[in-house]
């Protein structure tokens, strides 16, 4: 490739994927881009539910159009503002553009296929070669510009075709249940602060949104998860997982790494490290883990068993 559109800092470095694209594929996924599949006017170009044999696939076909990776996570909401833009914009091209969406929570591995920690992340890939493109949100037009930017070098490279769709078009089930009620105005607030890469705007309007209403659960969940988006944008993944290393009882880098392990997928892990910290150090330590911990649940969720297990090792830690 000749040039590339700007990427985040973070995301740059991703490695070359000839390789993974070269390992043979399965005659059920080669038919998925031939000329048998659903008429277009009616298809779609998303692909979810990627794992690393789907993308082996999906990156083979980087040699004819664009394909965009969305690694999104759980542990934002980033990923949702991310997906309600990327599906009818990839959709809308009509087969030049082919998005796969995997969930980086469940397949960590491909995280690091693309040199990066953590998630969420829109990788574009043109002939297996990456082009780092977004790690948050950003509003309809600065995608639209920068599909266009890459759909402009993928011509530049020859890449100017089009594929069938790699799927039906995706519809809502008749006994679908109604649309969600329209958000609070200090949650809608926030959201689309992140949509405009603001999360200091997005935090503030949680913490309003909090002030007055303290029973505001989802209020309390969007605050711990910008808040941990904010706390790791900036890490140096290797050096804090040396200080931690290094000092086993330096509580701030013991909870730099859990965050770190949060929004790369290790969820376990993250629990199992301040649930460690905890038994081991009594004190004003012992409580600032504590309350760390507790946030981390809430962005993890309460509903979710890795949740309800560490809670579980907390109440045996503490007590």
């Amino acid at each position: 490739m000749t040039e590339q559109p700007p990427a985040p800092s973070h995301l740059r470095g991703a490695v070359d994927l000839s390789s993974l694209a070269a390992r043979p594929t399965s005659e059920s996924t080669r038919s998925a881009a031939g000329p048998d599949r659903a008429d277009q006017a009616s298809g779609s170009w998303v692909v979810r539910g990627v794992g690393e044999g789907e993308l082996q696939q999906l990156i083979q076909l980087s040699a004819r159009v664009p394909v965009l990776v969305h690694l999104r996570t759980s542990v934002t909401p980033v990923s949702d503002q991310l997906d309600q833009l990327l599906t009818p914009a990839v959709n809308g091209r009509q087969g030049r553009l082919v998005l796969a969406e995997v969930d980086a929570d469940a397949h960590p591995q491909l995280l690091q296929v693309f040199g990066l920690t953590s998630g969420p992340a829109v990788i574009g890939i043109l002939s297996a070669q990456p082009v780092p493109l977004l790690n948050q949100a950003v509003g309809a037009d600065q995608l639209d510009s920068l599909l266009d930017e890459l759909l402009q070098v993928a011509a530049q490279n020859g890449l100017t075709g089009t594929v069938p769709p790699l799927g039906p078009q995706e519809q809502a089930p008749a006994d679908a249940p109604p649309a969600p009620p329209a958000l609070p105005p200090l949650h809608q607030q926030a959201v689309d602060a992140l949509a405009q890469g603001d999360p200091d705007a997005a935090i503030q309007a949680y913490r309003q949104a909090l002030k007055e209403n303290p029973g505001d659960d989802e209020a309390a969940v969007g605050l711990a998860r910008v808040e941990l988006m904010q706390r790791t944008a900036t890490l140096d993944a290797d050096a804090v997982r040396r200080a931690a290393a290094d000092s086993p009882d330096d509580l701030e880098a013991q909870l730099r790494v859990a965050d770190l392990d949060l929004v790369g997928g290790h969820v376990e892990d993250a629990f199992a490290r301040l649930v460690r910290f905890i038994a081991l150090h009594p004190g004003e330590d012992r409580e600032t883990a504590r309350a760390h911990l507790v946030q981390l649940y809430s962005v993890v969720g309460d509903q979710d068993p890795r949740t309800a297990a560490s809670r579980r090792s907390l109440a045996t830690a503490l007590f």
